[in-house]
This record gives C-alpha cells, structure tokens and sequence, in this order.
C-alpha cells in the first residue's frame, strides 16, 4: 500500500470508523465521527467564517501570483512612500478639454491648459515635510504660466509675467537662493524674473531645476548629490535644452550633441536603423541631433536624419524600439520614468520601455501631442482635447521606501509565509508522529531513550536557537532557494517535542485496549499494529495540534524574517515586510508599509487558532 493510501486510511478511519457496520450503528442513532465533526464545527459559526477567511486568503496568496507579477530586484525611487491611490491617471475634467502641456516625474503630474492654467493630480502630498503640491500659490494662479515643471518632490513656474516661483520640498536648494550644503543656488539673477519670451524651457529632476534660455544661456541649481554632474553646467553657454535622469542631468547643445559634463554617463545604444551599439560616444560621431528626452536610466535621441538613437542601461523593454513604415520620421520625444513616447510625421504615436502598467499600449493610432508622466502616457487630438490615457492609476495597498508595490509583495510574501510553516508543520509532525508513537508502543528502553531525546530538544531556546541556525547558514554559498528549505527545516525540527509527548500518551492509553490485544493473536507486526491500528486512533489529536503549530510556525517564521535571520530581502514575506517598516519615521508617517502586512498575519494566525480551537471541541469525547 502506498503512503499517500496510507495516511488516507488513517483519516478515514478517524473520521469515519473503521467498517461499514458503522452505518447501520448510524441509522440507529450513534453518532460517528464525521457526524460529530459535522454538527459541532459547523454550529460555530465563528469557526465556519474563520475556515471560509482561511480558505480564501490562501487561495489568493497562492493564485494571484500568477496574475501578479513581482521582479523581488525592482526599486524606483521616485515611486517611493505613495499613499494607497488610484488618482495618478485622474486627469482632471476642465483640463480634458484644452490640454496644452502634461509633466510628471514622480507620484503626481502636472498639466497646463490652453489658458495658461495650471493642474495637479496624483499623490501630491508628502508626509514627511507636509507638503501638499495641489496648493498652488496665489502668484501662479492668479497669472498663470509660461512654464512649468515637475520634479520628484518639487515645482518649477514660469509666470506669464516673469516670476520664477517653486513650491514643495526646498531641503535640497530646489528653489529660492538660501544657501545649502552640497547644493547649488538658483542664482541671484533669476531672482526678479526673466521675460518668458526669452525663456526655451525649463525642467526638473531629482532634487534639481534647469532653465536654459534661447541664447543658450543654462541655469542649473539643486542638489548636486543626488545630481552628480549638475555643476559641471552652472552658467554653461550654447546649450539648446537639458534634461534629467534619476541621477545625471543630459544637454543638447546648439551644435546637435550630446552633453553629460565630465561625467561618461552612457555606454551602449540602440539605434532603430543599425541595431546594438557598444560604444554610444563613437557611434554618434558625426550625427547631430535635433531633439532629446529622458527617463530615469536612458536618453532617447532623435538625429537630423530621423534617426531614433537610445542609450543608457536597458532594461524591461526600452531596447525594444518601435518600427516605423517607410520615410516615416519622428518629430517630437517624451520621457517617463521608464518608456518613452513619440509622434510621428504621419501623426502616429508610438510609445516603448516600460509596460507593467500598460503605459505602451495605446489604443488609438494617430494623435497630434503626446507626453509622458512618470508611468503614464497621454495623447491629445489636434482640439487639444485629451485623447487618450494609458498606464499607473494607483497602488492598491501604496509602496514602500524602495518604490515597490506593498500590495504585490504582500501576495508574494504570503505565499511564501505560509508555505514556510506549511512544511514546516509537516517536519515537525512527522517527526513527533514517529518518535511519539515508537516511544508510547513499545515502552521500555526505548521510551526512555526517546524520550531522553525529546528532553533536549525541548530544552533548547526555539527563538535563539533558531536565529544561531540561520545565522550560520548564511555564511555557506548556498542558493537562496535551498537555503528558504533550510530554514523551513530548521522550524520543523525545533518544534516538534510537545506534540510527540501527546502522541506517546495518547498511544500508551491505546496500546491497552482489547483491538490491539486481538491484532497481536492474529499474528500481525508489532509495527504494523503501532502504524495502522493504534495510531489512526489518536490522529484527531494529531491533527488539532498541527492546526495550531501552522499559526504558531508561521509567527516564527515572521519572528526570524523581522528579526533579518528568516528570508531576507528582497524577496517578501509578511515578517520581513513589518521588519522594513520597523522605524518610527516609517511607523508615524506611512501607516500603510505595516498595517497591510501585519492584518494579513493577524488574520491568518487568528483564524488557524480559531480553526483548532473548533476541531478541539469536535474530537472532545467528554464534552456534554
């Protein structure tokens, strides 16, 4: 007989006796076991609803993964700390009809209507410094703008009149002249304006702003940590237009090339005409270019020719550049945070990078303006009305300070947390099933022997010794895979003493009974009699115990992966989700990064309790 006939065999024969005679004793009125188990466990109705919340949220920890993608190596950290939302696509409605710009670079994106009126949509609110961009100073609305951009934390106005007016974070020298460490100034000259006519573009980035005027005349000021090579075009000349990466500010000179300073930031290209390119600085020798746009690793450049040239570090798609039809030709660039759109001469839009979120599939061919916010793309039609918009609407459960999706990692990481104490609860089990019932059959020597073993191991510190375990795993080049089924292991075999103590009481009250007499007469095993008569008789405590281990395993394992000597990151589990999140900054000022992945534990702990707390009472012989 098979194991797996085995161990059904001995559920059968605990849940439902051990003969057909049974039936009949039935319909006579006694109750069996699965009549009993019936009535009592579903008259609790807290028990039901627990089975039902236990049920559904391992089905969705284990199904959703295969609808939820997870890249565990992902971080964006200009998506990081968002509030759960669904407002980042949430063009407002008087803008649809008259859009004239759209900008983003981070959680919220900004839009300028035909009028000069500037809007906000998006996370806007930062709950560190309590800022709310949506609060637009009088100045700006009362003026409107020539021109605007948006940066990570911060806003950049060019009124209608010639004031320079940031709102936001300003910690990093953003806006306004004060002096700050390890950041350039906006300089004094631009303090009383400068006429919007002479102006041909303004930007931001991280923690940065540009204005480049039409003599080629650059401004640059911000933080030039998170900037690198921001200095290097303090009043730099002959500049066309500059724009930010996540870390790099990028010029287009009036020459036609590329300028990143003393810094050689981009190596490999991609051209749409010639393929991968391994040197980007030999390959445009000799090229100039007309048009420029960025997003948070790469350039996109577009040659006098028509030539669709990008370079930087790829990833996700942004090599993958779009074909065009014979002599078509793109006309204008824009950048997101990670893909990048385009028009064409022939009207069309095409969009490439990045398309978790479905930034790059656009419905509609042809448009007349399309820009890009950071996971978003919008197209407009030649009324200037919004045409379409594509892409993030929001974060289900919001992100964490790497800019990852908690909802995503909190799917993930349940599946990880409960099959971690899943097998953990088998180890342990199988292990007290086999000591237990060796050491309350046959008694004796080799009771206490066992028994003896039993002492030590429940002797030792579980938590402590658990920690020393997987502390010392850490320091072999083992898989990561490999070292997850360490770890599941180690908790089974450091937590199996109190259930063998059970069995092995349970078994020396059972090994007395007269069917265990009347096995030894017909000449059958003792291992046969210990296996397959005596312990189907206890698997109702068996089983109530290993309930209970499950909510207590997967506390462990959430206690080591908090405590960094469990799974760590960035693969997910609910434990070292909640040890991310284990600071006060983090704790009064983005309740999300711990509340979600502490109710999901909370909610599947209480209900195993629940669970075995009813099994207990429908296995309890004595109860009235």
């Amino acid at each position: 007989m098979s194991a797996l006939k085995r161990v059904w065999r001995w559920i059968k024969r605990a849940l439902f006796g051990g003969g057909k005679e049974l039936l009949s004793l039935d319909k006579e009125g006694l109750e069996t076991p699965a009549k009993r188990l019936r009535a009592v466990f579903f008259a609790k109705k807290g028990a039901v609803a627990a089975l039902v919340i236990l049920a559904a949220l391992t089905l969705f920890t284990f199904i959703a993964p295969a609808f939820v993608r997870l890249d565990v190596n992902y971080t964006d950290p200009l998506q990081q700390n968002l509030a759960p939302s669904y407002s980042l696509r949430a063009v407002p409605r008087k803008l649809k009809k008259g859009v004239a710009f759209i900008d983003g670079f981070s959680g919220f994106t900004i839009g300028v209507d035909t009028n000069g009126k500037l809007y906000i949509w998006g996370e806007s609110k930062d709950r560190l410094t309590k800022t709310n961009l949506k609060k637009i100073p009088e100045v700006v609305q009362k003026e409107g703008v020539a021109f605007v951009a948006a940066g990570k934390d911060h806003i950049l106005a060019l009124t209608k009149t010639g004031k320079i007016v940031g709102w936001g974070d300003n910690s990093r020298g953003q806006y306004g002249t004060q002096a700050v460490l390890n950041a350039l100034p906006m300089p004094t000259e631009l303090v009383g304006g400068v006429n919007p006519d002479e102006v041909a573009s303004l930007s931001c980035g991280y923690q940065a702003s540009a204005l480049i005027l039409k003599s080629g005349k650059c401004y640059v000021w911000g933080n030039i940590n998170a900037v690198k090579n921001l200095a290097d075009f303090q009043n730099a000349e002959r500049i066309e237009k500059l724009l930010f990466t996540g870390s790099a500010a990028v010029a287009l000179t009036k020459e036609g090339e590329i300028s990143t300073g003393k810094e050689d930031i981009f190596h490999a290209a991609i051209s749409a005409k010639n393929g991968r390119q391994n040197d980007f600085n030999a390959y445009m020798v000799g090229r100039k270019v007309r048009e420029i746009a960025t997003d948070n690793k790469c350039i996109a450049l577009l040659c006098d020719d028509g030539e669709l040239v990008v370079a930087g570090a790829f990833e996700n798609g942004e090599d993958i550049l779009p074909r065009l039809k014979d002599e078509e030709r793109f006309v204008s660039l824009d950048g997101g945070t990670r893909h990048f759109v385009g028009i064409t001469d022939e009207g069309r839009v095409y969009a490439w990078g990045h398309n978790a979120y479905g930034q790059c599939t656009l419905k509609k061919g042809k448009c007349t303006s399309a820009f890009a916010g950071a996971m978003q793309t919008y197209t407009v039609d030649n009324a200037g009305k919004l045409q379409e918009s594509v892409g993030l609407k929001g974060y289900l459960f919001g992100t964490d300070g790497r800019g990852r999706d908690v909802f995503a990692r909190i799917i993930h990481g349940g599946k990880m947390t409960l099959t971690i104490g899943g097998v953990a609860v088998i180890v342990s089990s199988v292990i007290a099933i086999l000591v237990g019932c060796v050491a309350g059959y046959f008694g004796g020597a080799v009771d206490t022997l066992l028994m003896r073993v039993t002492e030590i191991f429940s002797s030792m510190p579980f938590l402590p010794f658990a920690m020393l375990l997987s502390q010392i795993i850490k320091n072999y080049n083992i898989g990561e895979t490999a070292r997850i089924f360490i770890i599941m292991l180690i908790l089974g075999a450091l937590s199996w003493t109190g259930l063998a103590r059970m069995i092995r009481g349970q078994v020396l009250s059972e090994r007395e009974k007269e069917f265990v007499l009347a096995a030894r007469a017909m000449g059958i095993s003792e291992g046969k009699i210990a296996f397959r008569h005596v312990l189907p008789n206890v698997l109702s405590v068996i089983l109530v115990s290993m309930t209970l281990d499950f909510a207590s395993c997967l506390l462990t394992e959430s206690s080591l992966s908090y405590l960094g000597f469990g799974v760590q990151p960035p693969r997910p589990t609910w434990g070292n989700m909640l040890s991310g999140s284990n600071n006060s900054m983090v704790i009064q000022n983005y309740w999300w990064q711990w509340l979600f992945p502490a109710l999901f534990l909370s909610l599947a702990v209480i209900c195993i309790n629940v669970i075995g707390d009813a099994l207990r009472d429908c296995f309890d012989t004595k109860r009235e």
